[in-house]
């Protein structure tokens, strides 16, 4: 008999910890996690963030969009997350089987729900996404009801696009990069002409949330492979996709550095040079610590990546506050 099958069965296995969360309230941290933590974080940094790019452009105008009003932004921030919500969670419920071997904690793919739950969970927060933009006006309601046409697009047969990286690439990026941040912009200035400080963060969501398309795959090779989901990485191969992800973060934070050299208005250029240098200085520093090898060390830098997207956001809205105030 081997040492290892010999050992007592309570030295095994690791415990299992559970959560304060998961031990009081369990329907609650199972929604969590069926709302996916990162793209909940991503959605509400991005309305918050370019909320506070429009309201640094009016900080001396008493005259201010009434998109601008605190009910505003958080009727806004929940229309936007129940969308968020809407599509993570179709996503799961067409992808039960891929997630039992990808990503077996989630929810539906554990039991802790049931897909009459999942299903119930889908239609009220995507009725709510509606219901709520048509609430706030014609930009929010093309901004939300774009997301979730393609975010459905993304998940459900016939259509699927997920089962194409062209295609799917081009959801997540779409969404991400375009819609939303021009979306949020038009609603909350109500139609104001967008400034180039503005054209700049969407193109570098842009780009980066490419990068995110691309590198997400990456832990989930082996439940792609079974169900035929054609992936970059099961084409090219995890070196390829890691090593075209890295270079395609350094082109978006060389690029907003190369803005600031040239005289982005609107933005603290100080600031945002010195703040994407340090940034883009961690991100290949971290990358020298992956190990493609082991499935925890990618999905760790994945999450890392999501980190340096939430950054963005915050340092982007500093960077045209700082001018803001310097102007005034």
């Amino acid at each position: 008999m081997s040492r290892i099958a010999s050992k007592p069965a309570s030295f095994s296995a690791k415990p299992v910890r559970i959560s304060w969360l998961q031990r009081r309230f369990p329907w609650f941290y199972a929604f969590w996690k069926f709302s996916r933590a990162h793209t909940v974080i991503g959605t509400t940094l991005s309305v918050f963030g370019l909320y506070f790019i429009v309201l640094a452009r009016t900080f001396s105008d008493a005259t201010a969009s009434s998109a601008l009003s605190l009910t505003s932004l958080f009727i806004t921030l929940f229309a936007c997350l129940c969308g968020n919500i809407y599509i993570v969670g179709l996503n799961q419920l067409e992808d039960v089987g891929i997630d039992r071997i990808n990503k077996p904690h989630l929810p539906l793919a554990s039991g802790e729900f049931s897909r009459w739950e999942g299903q119930f969970i889908v239609w009220v927060t995507g009725v709510l996404a509606i219901a709520l933009s048509l609430l706030q006006g014609p930009y929010l309601l093309v901004m939300v009801s774009s997301s979730l046409l393609i975010g459905t697009a993304y998940s459900l047969p016939p259509i699927r696009l997920k089962r194409f990286p062209f295609w799917a690439s081009l959801c997540i990026f779409t969404v991400r990069g375009v819609i939303v941040n021009l979306g949020l912009f038009l609603h909350f200035s109500q139609g104001e002409a967008i400034p180039p400080n503005v054209w700049a963060l969407t193109l570098f969501v842009l780009v980066f949330t490419f990068a995110i398309a691309i590198f997400k795959d990456m832990p989930d090779a082996e439940g792609d492979r079974q169900y035929n989901i054609s992936t970059l990485t099961l084409k090219l191969g995890q070196k390829a996709v890691f090593d075209l992800s890295r270079w395609v973060l350094t082109v978006c934070y060389a690029g907003m550095v190369l803005a600031g050299i040239r005289g982005l208005p609107d933005v603290h250029i100080p600031f945002l040079i010195t703040t994407h240098l340090i940034v883009l200085s961690l991100l290949w520093l971290r990358s020298f610590w992956v190990n493609l090898k082991d499935k925890g060390s990618i999905s760790r830098f994945y999450q890392f990546i999501w980190k340096l997207f939430f950054l963005e956001y915050i340092m982007f809205a500093i960077a045209c506050w700082l001018q803001s105030v310097s102007n005034a």
